[in-house]
């Protein structure tokens, strides 16, 4: 049976986050930034010692880690600049260090896997004027040069000298290595569908998968092509984690797109859900990039703005989609006959 984690963005969890977690029904905590984790400022990776009690404090409450961030990968490893080596001894620590603590997922980022932007964002105010993110292909006068082929093999070309030292390692220790789609979705950014493709046949790995992110791959290309990934990666066994949210509109359709409750996008979220179920998905599912209802406060990133992307206690949108969530796993194991 699938389970539902929450994105955090801070490892200084307090025990009204957790107590709420607990009470809400969610079963696991994901960590989005590798540079949270006690020791990553100190040392460059995370300190083992106190990774162990994080793990411990959050068991306490009836709950458990889940996917870990590594230290990313910024633009001097992207463009090899010296002292890049240390990036990558940093993360291929970190991956050791989230292995002999038992973690299942790791997720590597890299500088440059969004750019460029060629969509204006917007305040999207839907019903009863919830406030959520849009981002339109046409509001942009003076678009940014799409990086050409040379550019994109520039990234290739480092992401797999990263992956070379990472996969093996990862392979050692048990976990699974993924990598997060580009958001936004647009022309030239390396983690689109083709590039997907090209990860997974460059590193055929067992422990080599994604974070398969829904609304991400929806502003790609709706419906149609979630469901087809779903079918694909899911067969293969590459969906690691699942990342739920719901969109109005897709950049090839409609030029734009807006995120949206749950029950409120294009998408047919628990057609989704059974989909997951049908190519044998037991995961996570992470709703994300939450809409901002009357009250909230949410937590908020320039490069995402109007979303919540990452958990707040007493949240009414956060409370709002995991019921939604936990809801539909009820009616997915009721229409299977498994209550």
């Amino acid at each position: 049976m699938m389970k539902i984690s929450v994105t955090v963005n801070t490892c200084d969890l307090t025990d009204r986050d957790l107590k709420q977690m607990c009470q809400l029904g969610i079963d696991y905590v994901d960590f989005g930034k590798g540079s949270s984790f006690p020791g990553v400022k100190e040392q460059g990776y995370p300190d083992l010692d106190q990774l162990l009690q994080l793990r411990r404090r959050v068991r306490s409450f009836g709950l458990d880690m889940n996917r870990v961030t590594l230290p990313d990968f910024t633009d001097r490893f992207m463009n090899n600049l010296p002292g890049c080596e240390q990036e990558l001894e940093n993360s291929s620590l970190a991956v050791k260090v989230f292995g002999e603590a038992g973690l299942p997922i790791v997720r590597q980022r890299f500088a440059g896997d969004t750019a460029p932007v060629l969509t204006t964002g917007y305040k999207a105010v839907q019903r009863g004027g919830a406030v959520a993110r849009g981002e339109s292909l046409g509001l942009m006068k003076n678009k940014p040069e799409v990086p050409g082929l040379e550019a994109r093999e520039h990234f290739w070309s480092r992401f797999t000298e990263a992956f070379r030292t990472l996969v093996p390692l990862a392979e050692d220790y048990k976990l699974k290595l993924t990598v997060h789609p580009s958001d936004t979705p647009n022309h030239g950014t390396p983690f689109g569908g083709l590039g997907f493709h090209r990860i997974i046949d460059a590193f055929p790995s067992k422990n080599v998968g994604y974070v398969y992110c829904v609304g991400t791959r929806a502003e790609e290309g709706g419906s149609a092509l979630v469901m087809d990934e779903i079918n694909h990666y899911g067969r293969k066994g590459k969906i690691c984690l699942v990342h739920l949210r719901n969109v109005r509109g897709s950049l090839p359709t409609a030029g734009a797109f807006e995120e949206a409750l749950l029950d409120d996008g294009d998408l047919n979220v628990f057609k989704i859900l059974l989909e997951l179920r049908k190519v044998g998905y037991e995961g996570c599912i992470n709703p994300d990039h939450i809409t901002q209802l009357e009250g909230d406060s949410i937590d908020l990133d320039q490069n995402w703005a109007h979303s919540g992307i990452g958990w707040k206690s007493s949240s009414i949108g956060w409370g709002y989609s995991i019921g939604y969530v936990r809801a539909l796993l009820t009616a997915l194991a009721e229409f299977e006959g498994k209550n």
